[in-house]
């Protein structure tokens, strides 16, 4: 049997968590923006669209202990030692800092990378915008240990981030390009390509909350603004008002998929995708009309592989939904004339985004990202439009989270009121 190498050969449950029917305190979720629900090609393992992170039978966490001055880091007992969680600060060929940590009872480690090897629980791979079905990413930006997570297990609302993470020999290496400093006794550094975080301005849930500036953290878990670009040598200032711990809302980005953490306690004020799926069969309980084709139009639950008769269609310049006819077509462009209010402009099938995490509030789906077309609430759509999520080496670009298409427009506008013809209006 050959070993599959994207890590779906793992099971989600770790060790020793399959042994006791004793529902486990959920601390929270990671979940990949770029994702309606689930990867195109199905969850599988620790290779999944989100991962819920749970408080762990026995804790695995650790921390620093000590740190020490080796003149070849290779041989030093700490990396040889497969017990020994160590982080490796190369300085110059003959030269390393060496930091020790050791066991940490009082919390969970939990870590996220492009490796399908076993100290990684959530394994991301490069998000593509779009439709996914047959992407292929040709070379990763993601770090294969990008970064970990250690959560209190007396209080699960302290989840801190560090950027890297440890292979299975339990080390950290970084190599002497790598970005690093030392001050006072503590060594810290930065990781090639950055982990960068942003914490939003207010209650993620509610609706009303802003976005924050986009921040890196450290291998040390210290919080500074951005380098002039993303892998520079230079590190940029310390930000003494921030800290890693993870708050409702947070976004990570690991310069290739971005991640957004939300706590279970946020969670608890979300819509669930029952909640969503109510809201979807309320609307088409009012039997919206084409008003060309005079059918009613339903609007599908999950993704649908192909077009249906009754397939909803929305015109992006205007709003307004109707189906699949041919009138006021441009043979020569991709727009369309709305027979109701006369406007050209391109049309796009409506679908509902679906994963609950998402959203910010749980009012009707009455907006639509534009040019994708997924569903939302209207603080939703209008929270996201104005989210800039990190694009290439220095670029930014607001992103529609179901599918990660860039919106078209942003920021402040890259969405559409939605205009049904029946008892909504």
């Amino acid at each position: 049997m050959v070993k599959r190498t994207d890590g779906t050969e793992s099971p989600i449950i770790t060790e020793g968590d399959a042994d006791t029917d004793k529902p486990r305190m959920r601390y929270g979720e990671l979940v990949i923006l770029g994702y309606n629900g689930c990867l195109p090609q199905g969850d599988r393992g620790r290779r999944r669209s989100k991962f819920v992170l749970h408080k762990r039978t026995e804790p695995n966490g650790v921390k620093r202990s000590k740190h020490y001055i080796v003149q070849s880091p290779q041989t030093s007992q700490a990396i040889l030692d497969a017990k020994q969680h160590s982080i490796s600060y190369t300085l110059s060929r003959n030269q390393a800092v060496i930091v020790e940590y050791k066991e940490d009872q009082d919390t969970d480690m939990f870590q996220v990378g492009r490796s399908s090897e076993s100290p990684i629980d959530f394994v991301v791979m490069d998000t593509l915008p779009g439709d996914k079905k047959d992407a292929k990413v040709l070379q990763s930006t993601i770090s294969r240990f990008a970064c970990r997570i250690l959560v209190d297990r007396a209080d699960g609302n302290k989840a801190r981030i560090y950027a890297a993470g440890f292979d299975s020999s339990r080390n950290i290496f970084l190599g002497e390009k790598a970005t690093k400093w030392q001050d006072k006794v503590e060594i810290d550094g930065l990781t090639t390509n950055g982990v960068l975080i942003m914490h939003p301005k207010g209650e993620f849930c509610g609706g009303n909350a802003d976005r924050g500036q986009w921040r890196e953290t450290s291998v040390g878990g210290d919080v500074f603004s951005l380098r002039e670009c993303r892998s520079a040598q230079q590190k940029g200032q310390q930000v003494y008002d921030e800290t890693n711990i993870l708050q409702d809302g947070t976004l990570i980005d690991l310069c290739g998929a971005t991640l957004l953490w939300r706590s279970a306690e946020g969670l608890g004020h979300s819509p669930t995708k029952k909640d969503l799926e109510k809201l979807v069969d309320e609307i088409n309980a009012g039997r919206p009309q084409c008003p060309v084709g005079l059918n009613t139009l339903v609007i599908p639950r999950k993704v649908s592989l192909g077009d249906h008769v009754n397939q909803p269609y929305v015109y992006l310049n205007c709003g307004h939904v109707q189906g699949q006819h041919g009138w006021g077509q441009d043979k020569n462009t991709n727009s369309r004339r709305c027979p109701m209010c006369l406007e050209v402009g391109p049309v796009v099938t409506l679908c509902m985004g679906v994963e609950p995490a998402f959203y910010v509030d749980c009012g009707p789906p009455t907006y639509a990202f534009n040019p994708c077309g997924h569903m939302a609430t209207e603080k939703t759509v209008k929270y996201w439009a104005n989210v800039d999520i990190p694009h290439g080496t220095n670029g930014f670009q607001s992103v529609c989270p179901f599918c990660a298409t860039p919106l078209v427009g942003s920021p402040g506008s890259g969405y559409i009121r939605l205009i049904f013809q029946d008892n909504l209006d």
